[in-house]
């Protein structure tokens, strides 16, 4: 990994640095591993399940996230290991369910570079391994036969997509991962940062949507999705990468983890894959840093979950990550951790993160604004409601929610 990518994911994620030497003996205990279901992470699980002495076991879903809060609430917890992104941590940081790292830190983690620890309030919560984001994907030759060089831009990719569609080359040919709820609005957070505008007042819980910005984020989100297919509203990522992969799009945004599935081509043709370039997401038109959020991937240890097994989770989670481990994978992700080369895969997270991509934002209360997003996008889009409506909707619903939490007064 070059230096000046270590330096910029350093800044904008908390997370760079080294995982230990293979561990054979991860003591005793029960280790279950709550999670998302990509290739990555499923390597981690594979490296944590090999360890000697606890009894392993993972449930990688994509609903992870609506089963994470209601899981580690349990006592004892359904899970001792709950692998988490800078946004989904917060719901479980908020309740008090994961412990402090810095016991076992200390004891078992000499290997670990300090940048590779988030701290919260001062306490190690979470070992950040990996670095995610959305970026654009598109076919050469499809812009090629459209006459169109690749986009730069939100509106660029708009006249790209008008080109296609008007030559007749692609019905839809923009893909976006817009599934109402918490995808949607994800998007939304991708556009509205990529203007560089916050979302709270600085200093402060009270929402700072409702303006210019809000306004023309709506719109990008609304031209996209009029070149994409009718049922955008249904498109996780799994639906968009298959929707890419076979040959129905010339121009996605996506998880960068999912660049070695489609670069590896088990779904698609050789066409497909030759053709096919990632960089990084599109820049609002008149703004400086790309259209996405940067995202770290880690793991916490349950509150409630006995010492014994918390220990083992830990060790087996860095059993996951050692060096020999992240180079024999290193094209599944941009690995945050020794051993990791970049691969053809990692380069439109690296391309949109040396361009200064956002970091998503860890404010306790910005779950209730994500939420508040997912709940109220689609009718826009659908044109039941304006865009000011749309945004005056968001705020109440998220202020609402704030003042029932205690954010707002």
């Amino acid at each position: 990994m070059t230096k000046a990518f270590r330096t910029t994911i350093c800044a904008s994620v908390l997370a760079v640095g080294g995982a230990g030497a293979a561990l054979a003996d991860c003591g005793t205990g029960n280790v279950s591993i709550l999670g998302n279901d990509f290739p990555a992470l499923q390597a981690v699980v594979a490296g944590a399940s090999a360890c000697e002495g606890p009894n392993v076991t993972a449930n990688l879903t994509s609903d992870h996230r609506d089963l994470q809060v209601a899981a580690l609430t349990a006592n004892p917890s359904q899970y001792s290991v709950a692998v988490v992104a800078n946004g989904s941590i917060v719901p479980l940081l908020n309740e008090g369910l994961i412990r402090p790292l810095d016991d076992l830190v200390a004891e078992h983690g000499a290997s670990l570079d300090p940048t590779q620890l988030v701290r919260i309030e001062g306490q190690i919560m979470a070992v950040a391994f990996m670095a995610n984001a959305q970026h654009m994907f598109y076919r050469s030759d499809i812009l090629e036969q459209a006459g169109v060089d690749a986009p730069q831009t939100t509106a660029d990719v708009l006249a790209a997509a008008e080109a296609i569609r008007s030559q007749g080359i692609m019905e839809y040919p923009v893909a976006i991962v817009s599934g109402a709820g918490w995808d949607l609005a994800q998007e939304f957070v991708n556009l509205y940062l990529g203007h560089g505008r916050a979302f709270f007042e600085p200093g402060s819980a009270a929402p700072a949507i409702n303006n210019d910005a809000g306004i023309a984020t709506l719109e990008t989100l609304k031209a996209l999705t009029s070149y994409s297919n009718p049922d955008y509203l249904t498109f996780g990522s799994n639906s968009v990468q298959a929707l890419w992969e076979a040959g129905e799009v010339g121009i996605m945004m996506l998880w960068g983890s999912r660049g070695a599935g489609i670069l590896a081509g088990e779904n698609s043709t050789p066409e497909i894959v030759e053709s096919t370039v990632l960089a990084a997401a599109p820049y609002v038109e008149g703004q400086t840093r790309p259209a996405t959020t940067l995202w770290w991937d880690g793991f916490t240890i349950a509150a409630n979950t006995s010492d014994e097994d918390a220990e083992a989770s830990f060790l087996a989670m860095l059993n996951g990550l050692t060096p020999e481990r992240i180079a024999a994978n290193s094209a599944l992700a941009v690995w945050l951790a020794d051993g990791y080369e970049p691969t053809p895969a990692s380069a439109g997270v690296v391309a949109s993160a040396q361009a200064g991509a956002a970091p998503y934002p860890m404010q306790p209360y910005m779950g209730l604004m994500h939420t508040a997003l997912g709940e109220n996008l689609a009718a826009y889009l659908q044109g039941s409601a304006s865009a000011q409506e749309t945004l005056e909707t968001i705020e109440a619903a998220y202020e609402t929610a704030a003042r029932t939490q205690g954010f707002l007064n």
